[in-house]
């Protein structure tokens, strides 16, 4: 993977656009997901804490992830704050809600806001480790793939347990 940034880069349309894409198809593979659950009589509890192994997160957190990832990628690189979720769902109704509400935040911020943030200093911090990048290598080499990561594992999760889901449902229309 390559660091050197292009010329110009329109960050806004390189990363809110495409993540309210995920979002929106994440939402409408939510609403598959409850009704499948009702069709099957599978309870909320077992899809919310499935997972793929036991050493990785469970679909409600895959799920939370993806949007914090959206949501944090968003205020960080306009500049602006960001919305703080507790990580408390305990049905779809509430993970869908989570989706739409971080959808809905992605249209409320200002594209002004991404004017040069290619270059902007963006540091992470993961208990005591830090992670520094620019704006770019920010969106390309963490936001951008750890949204798609997540997401898939979710995917898969669902897949893993029966749902028929295919490749649109994950791209969308």
């Amino acid at each position: 993977m390559s660091d050197q940034m292009p010329n110009k880069l329109d960050m806004y349309n390189a990363s809110v656009i495409p993540l309210i894409r995920g979002l929106e198809n994440l939402g409408k593979v939510l609403v598959k997901t409850k009704a499948f659950a009702a069709e099957k009589n599978i309870s909320d509890e077992t899809i919310l804490n499935a997972r793929l192994t036991l050493d990785m997160l469970p679909f409600k957190r895959q799920i939370g992830v993806v949007c914090d990832t959206a949501k944090g990628a968003a205020g960080r690189l306009a500049g602006v704050d960001y919305p703080s979720m507790e990580d408390n769902e305990t049905t779809l109704d509430e993970l869908i809600e989570r989706v739409g509400k971080v959808a809905d935040y992605l249209k409320s911020v200002s594209p002004a806001g991404f004017e040069n943030s290619e270059t902007k200093s963006i540091v992470l911090k993961f208990g005591p480790n830090e992670f520094p990048f620019v704006g770019y290598s920010y969106l390309t080499g963490f936001v951008l793939p750890n949204f798609y990561f997540h997401f898939s594992i979710a995917y898969a999760i669902l897949r893993t347990n029966g749902m028929v889901l295919g490749k649109g449902d994950y791209l969308g229309g």
